[in-house]
């Protein structure tokens, strides 16, 4: 295949060559009989590299750079040697190498690969600057400079010509990829944020499951359907993100592919961490959850554990009016400490969630919430239960931090009386989120809410 390739291009490379020889031959007959033009073989090859290129395109368009390079590198040969006409009529050759150099020079500027085109504009625009200056009477320094100068000025538009969309192509394509990038850590966080809790608390009632199973089945029983609850939770999260992935279509609607056992085994159970569910056969995308979602999170969570306590107390007034980036926010952090709580602290025997309204150091309104976890007790043996990781620690909270900066708030986390406390402050600027965005819903009046496990 690539023998026949290449064959082919000297094929027509020949073909081009003779026509281009023609075509000037026959040019030089109409103007001054068989009398050689000047500059007549650096004018033959930049007409039958333009003739391949035309011929070849688009392919030839990519690798134009190193032949163009070579007619440039004949053109300033022959200024350099070639005797100048007697008259001025007998550059018409010279003139038009000069403006086929100068289409090539676009070509090879917008499609050629950079390098290339660089070396090949480094010698094809002093050729095309330089053509002139034999043909100068009585040159001086000052009109060699002078001539110079002013046939720079095409082989700069040349450049402007195809430099610029080649510029406006690169910077689309980064936007791309920035524009994917973006989209693939986004992806990550939701999927840290949101199947890693339910992940997380299948992995603490398996292991319990197992510490228990020889000397109370019965309790083992109950953590496999805490187990299967919580595998349920993960994927209608997982089939929320898919269904947020798929394009839309002209009517800004997504496509659904749910799958069918989320749907129907999962049916009362398997509730996503959005603010509600969409209806089977609906095509619209879930909102974000908010804080509204808060109360069952916290009573999953405890649900869930075998001696774990979480408490949720959000002052009166403090859920209202939020923005929807200010409250899926607030979610994710509570998310990602009571993870954490169950990854790294099996042994806290009680976790307080707190909301409350803060000032921010401008005096701005803002959302404060705060994890505490307790220190875990001495004699919880939860706590031997060998927890094999592959890596020493995630991204979860420099993740969260990430996103809480970027709405303009900040996130503090470390050691405290003996557990750990998340902290973040959350500005309640509405020109901060989206002014389109739909208020997230707040948490109903009862000012405390408090879960307990019930076994």
């Amino acid at each position: 295949m690539i023998k026949s390739v290449r064959r082919r291009d000297a094929v027509l490379t020949a073909v081009v060559a003779v026509a281009g020889c023609a075509a000037l031959g026959a040019a030089a007959l109409g103007r001054g009989g068989l009398m050689r033009p000047y500059g007549a073989p650096s004018a033959i090859a930049a007409l039958t590299l333009l003739l391949w290129t035309l011929a070849g395109w688009p392919r030839s368009r990519e690798r134009l750079a190193v032949p163009l390079a070579l007619a440039g590198a004949a053109s300033l040969l022959t200024t350099a040697i070639a005797r100048p006409p007697a008259v001025s009529e007998g550059s018409w050759a010279r003139l038009a190498e000069t403006v086929t150099l100068l289409v090539l020079l676009i070509v090879v500027v917008r499609w050629a690969p950079l390098r290339r085109a660089a070396a090949a504009v480094a010698v094809a625009g002093p050729a095309v600057a330089a053509w002139t200056l034999p043909l100068l009477p009585d040159p001086s320094l000052l009109t060699l400079a002078g001539a110079a100068a002013f046939w720079t000025l095409p082989v700069l538009g040349a450049c402007v010509i195809g430099g610029y969309p080649r510029l406006m192509e690169h910077r689309r394509n980064r936007l791309v990829a920035e524009t994917r990038r973006a989209q693939q850590l986004s992806l990550a966080r939701d999927l840290h944020d949101y199947v890693a809790h339910d992940v997380s608390g299948i992995v603490a009632q398996a292991q319990a499951a197992r510490f228990v199973a020889g000397t109370d089945p019965g309790q083992a029983l109950t953590a496999l359907e805490r187990i299967e609850t919580a595998g349920l939770n993960a994927l209608a999260a997982m089939d929320r993100m898919v269904r947020t992935l798929h394009e839309a279509d002209g009517s800004g609607t997504v496509r659904t592919e749910v799958s069918g056992d989320a749907r129907t085994s999962g049916a009362g159970t398997a509730q996503t961490y959005g603010s509600g569910a969409a209806p089977s056969g609906t095509a619209g995308v879930e909102p974000l959850p908010g804080v509204d979602q808060l109360p069952a999170l916290v009573e999953r969570f405890s649900s869930t554990a075998t001696c774990q306590v979480a408490r949720l107390t959000a002052q009166p007034g403090a859920t209202d009016d939020l923005s929807r980036a200010v409250g899926s926010t607030a979610y994710r952090v509570v998310v990602e400490a009571l993870t954490n709580v169950r990854r790294h602290a099996p042994g806290a025997t009680r976790i307080d969630v707190e909301l409350t309204r803060t000032r921010t150091h401008d005096e701005g309104p803002a959302l404060h919430v705060t994890v505490v976890n307790s220190a875990a007790t001495e004699d919880d043996t939860r706590t031997t239960i060998r927890r094999e990781r592959h890596e020493h620690g995630g991204r979860g909270l420099s993740s969260m931090h990430e996103r809480v900066r970027a709405t303009g708030g900040t996130l503090v986390y470390g050691p405290y009386d003996g557990g750990w406390r998340v902290a973040a402050t959350l500005p309640l600027d509405p020109t901060d989120p989206a002014p389109h965005a739909a208020p997230s819903p707040s948490i109903p009046a009862t000012a405390t809410a408090t879960t307990e496990n019930p076994s």
